[in-house]
């Protein structure tokens, strides 16, 4: 079992994105199955289209983005849920004068990220 507070993890910015930042909540060492990570894209921020060799579930948790999945693109807002399966091209741009945030859960299995733009 595992009790922490999200204030006392490290907020880490993302290189491949603009003004985007990535938070461990849960790391693979601690949980068996899934991650949990807190990513927050500022306003007039994004993150490239890329593909993720794994499952990403999503949950928003403020502000609003345009997301593309695939060939669909949808804004995003708070207490919306996303699913993108393994491999399908994504991104993520913010369209609101605050931060976009969701947490992220991943399975515990090897990533293989590729930027695409």
């Amino acid at each position: 079992m595992s009790v922490k507070h999200m204030k006392d993890l490290p907020l880490e910015p993302i290189s491949a994105g603009e003004k985007t930042s990535r938070q461990v909540l849960i790391s693979p060492e601690e949980g068996p199955n899934f991650a949990m990570r807190r990513f927050v894209i500022e306003a007039g921020g994004f993150m490239p289209l890329h593909t993720n060799s794994v499952e990403h579930e999503q949950f928003c948790i403020g502000g609003e983005a345009e997301v593309v999945i695939g060939e669909e693109t949808v804004i995003v807002r708070e207490n919306d849920v996303v699913f993108i399966p393994a491999d399908v091209p994504h991104s993520y741009r913010t369209t609101s004068s605050e931060a976009f945030e969701f947490l992220c859960l991943v399975p515990n299995q090897k990533d293989i990220i590729d930027i695409k733009g």
